[in-house]
């Protein structure tokens, strides 16, 4: 009798898988598992990787027989554990090449990478500036963002100095914006050209760093190289910007101010009084002789230091300050004391500039913004929460420098003891 050959290999199909089914820990565990489609691997959990992912034939019929002998036997050989499957030695999965995408499981939230993260990156612009645009036209033919920006709170009433001081800044090289402390922010289109060209923001009866704080974030004035942030109240009559810049640069000085005329106005500090003579810039003071005088030289006042009235940064500079302005703290007073934290080399890159100079006036126009008829007080009031202020941001630096040394002692005691 002739054997059908469709019988015979049926039966020997038959025959085949039960022998496989009936030797599986010796025999299945032999096949290259990584060339089927098998989602299991190193440290995975048996039950919820086969009984969940397998979607291919040899994988439904081997989970079953694993999971078995696995619900039985754990991997210390004690019963009821769940053991971990991994393959034979020689047969593991060979790892994903890196082929330029990460897996998403590596990949960081968006939420840990920002909410720009979201984005495609070159559409993502971190930075922007305080250059006027047009309505119209095409935007690639703009006028270009200048190289400097010049900061000055204002009241309407000093004008003719403000007025008198931007001149002094190149229409050219120089942006400018100016806050409004009485609030008065139009009627100088009225009178000055160049207002039409300037950012103008208004806030009544705020100070200087109030405004610095909240509109010059270091991704605003990113593109200027040099921030001159600046009191309405300075005499410019013998100072050129260009003139100045081009020193500023000269000297590697991060952060600046012009020297004080002491013959045309009020000094506080003897280190920033303008000096006469061939010098065109200097870091400290010249010596004892002066109020406040100065015994060791390597100390601020004495050097590094510049007052919060006419100071000049450099982009890196403020993007430093920034950051150490207080939010409640809207006078400034202790900032200038501090400046040298924000430079590499306090007496080499802070310095005053003796061949520009200005003089201060010292008009005490905002500090007449107090609220004498709410019982807010004048110029004394005002000069009293200056007073408080100043104390409070000493101790708010002397507390965050014991906290960061505490911090660095702690890490350095972790980092010395045995592991």
């Amino acid at each position: 009798m002739r054997v059908n050959p469709i019988l015979t290999a049926l039966s020997s199909a038959a025959f085949g898988f039960f022998i496989g089914v009936s030797f599986p820990v010796q025999i299945a565990p032999q096949l290259p598992c990584y060339l089927f489609s098998w989602s299991g691997g190193v440290g995975v959990d048996v039950n919820s990787t086969f009984n969940g992912g397998t979607n291919n034939i040899l994988g439904r019929l081997w989970v079953p027989f694993v999971s078995s002998s696995n619900n039985s036997r754990g991997a210390g050989g004690e019963e009821g554990t769940t053991a971990t499957a991994a393959p034979p030695p020689g047969l593991q999965q060979p790892a994903a090449k890196n082929n330029g995408t990460a897996s998403a499981s590596a990949s960081p939230s968006p939420e840990a990478r920002g909410p720009e993260a979201r984005l495609p990156p070159n559409i993502v612009v971190s930075e922007s500036d305080l250059h006027l645009r047009r309505l119209w036209g095409n935007p690639r033919e703009d006028t270009p963002v200048r190289k400097y920006l010049l900061t000055m709170t204002v009241g309407y009433s000093e004008k003719a100095n403000v007025n008198a001081t931007v001149h002094k800044f190149s229409d050219s090289s120089f942006d400018v914006m100016l806050f409004h402390y009485d609030g008065r922010t139009t009627e100088w289109d009225e009178e000055f050209p160049w207002s039409k060209q300037a950012v103008h923001v208004g806030a009544r009866k705020q100070a200087k760093w109030w405004y610095a704080k909240r509109f010059l974030h270091p991704s605003v004035v990113a593109p200027y190289e040099y921030l001159f942030l600046w009191d309405e109240d300075l005499d410019a009559a013998f100072f050129d910007a260009d003139e100045y810049v081009r020193l500023v640069r000269k000297h590697g000085l991060r952060i600046s101010q012009p020297g004080l005329d002491a013959t045309r106005g009020k000094t506080s500090y003897e280190v920033v009084v303008r000096r006469n003579g061939s010098e065109e810039v200097h870091r400290n003071t010249s010596g004892p002789g002066f109020p406040g005088s100065c015994p060791d030289l390597h100390q601020r006042p004495c050097s590094g230091f510049v007052e919060v009235m006419a100071p000049v940064f450099s982009r890196d500079a403020w993007a430093c300050v920034w950051h150490m302005i207080q939010n409640d703290l809207v006078h400034g007073w202790g900032l200038d004391i501090n400046f040298w934290r924000c430079v590499d080399d306090p007496e080499r890159q802070i310095g005053v500039v003796d061949a520009q100079y200005v003089a201060h006036r010292a008009v005490p126009t905002l500090g007449q913004q107090g609220n004498p008829e709410t019982g807010g007080g004048g110029g004394g009031k005002v000069r009293d929460r200056e007073w408080r202020e100043f104390g409070d941001f000493k101790a708010r630096i002397r507390n965050a420098e014991r906290a960061q040394q505490q911090e660095a002692a702690a890490a350095l005691r972790a980092s010395a003891s045995p592991s």
